[in-house]
């Protein structure tokens, strides 16, 4: 049992609760996730690892209640436990792969946005420690929505917020904001590393693209069970079949079919289209044993 040591709402239907997981602690980097499991029988829930601290053997996780499991979840308290906590999975961030010396010749933007702003936190926070101070882009729909600002603050080099009604900080999409700062203050990026909603890094790709600026993306939005198994998170990048959660969660977003992807997440919402994509899919349907049962 994998007991939980704080829960509290971040804003409306986002939650934050740390977890005494210090296996998962210890070896974790910047851009994996977990699957929990709140019962026996529950649901498996992908989750992107928001922080942890491998001292105190307890990880981070955000989630925001979308079904009856998270719903279950919001209602779990400090002292009580997850049956499962599995992980680190995926693959870690690019970044960790290169020396500090390397990091700090890069000018690196981060754009985060809703329940995004989750998984960018760690990249970011980790950078610190390496001597980087990357700039970050946070936005959401109206001031509430907004999540981590005082901690993204504490680690950005440079921090902005933008709200798609105007209610706080700049006004605008998050990509009014990369022109912005590129065409007219002047900023030049090395890198580009996207999180939010499949459509906000669909059209990030495309404005950075225009500006000749590598993105990378994280698919973790897609994932559904957290093993290729499902069939939920394929992608096609460069032509070929992926599966965010054990190829990714990143690509180069540049590469990424979105539309392909935005149309099979509403073909999988229900069982009559997760049977049409097995069935028009075949073996490439997921990626686990490739005998897909539909």
């Amino acid at each position: 049992m994998y007991q939980i040591l704080q829960a509290r709402e971040l804003t409306n239907n986002i939650w934050l609760m740390d977890v005494h997981a210090p296996r998962v602690a210890s070896s974790c980097l910047p851009g994996q996730f977990v699957i929990v499991r709140a019962g026996e029988d529950g649901e498996r829930i992908p989750l992107t690892i928001c922080d942890y601290d491998a001292e105190a053997g307890s990880i981070t996780i955000v989630f925001q209640v979308v079904g009856a499991s998270t719903y279950f979840m919001k209602s779990l308290k400090a002292g009580d436990s997850f049956h499962d906590v599995v992980g680190p999975l995926g693959c870690a961030s690019d970044l960790t792969k290169e020396t500090p010396e390397e990091l700090r010749k890069k000018r690196i933007l981060f754009v985060a946005g809703g329940v995004g702003t989750a998984p960018v936190y760690p990249q970011v926070k980790w950078l610190k420690k390496q001597g980087v101070m990357a700039d970050v882009i946070v936005g959401a729909k109206t001031k509430d929505l907004l999540i981590l600002e005082k901690e993204m603050e504490a680690v950005a080099g440079n921090l902005y917020v933008t709200t798609d009604d105007g209610s706080y900080g700049r006004s605008g999409m998050v990509t009014k904001t990369i022109q912005d700062l590129v065409c007219a203050e002047g900023k030049q990026y090395d890198l580009c590393i996207a999180i939010g909603p499949m459509i906000m890094m669909k059209f990030v790709c495309k404005m950075t693209k225009e500006l000749n600026i590598p993105t990378v993306v994280s698919l973790n939005p897609i994932m559904v069970d957290g093993t290729g198994m499902c069939g939920a998170c394929r992608v096609t990048v460069d032509g070929k079949v992926k599966f965010a959660c054990v190829d990714g969660p990143e690509f180069d977003g540049h590469l990424v079919n979105f539309d392909e992807a935005m149309q099979r997440q509403l073909l999988y919402k229900t069982q009559e289209g997760r049977a049409y994509l097995a069935a028009q899919e075949g073996d490439t349907h997921h990626g686990g044993c490739g005998m897909c049962e539909g």
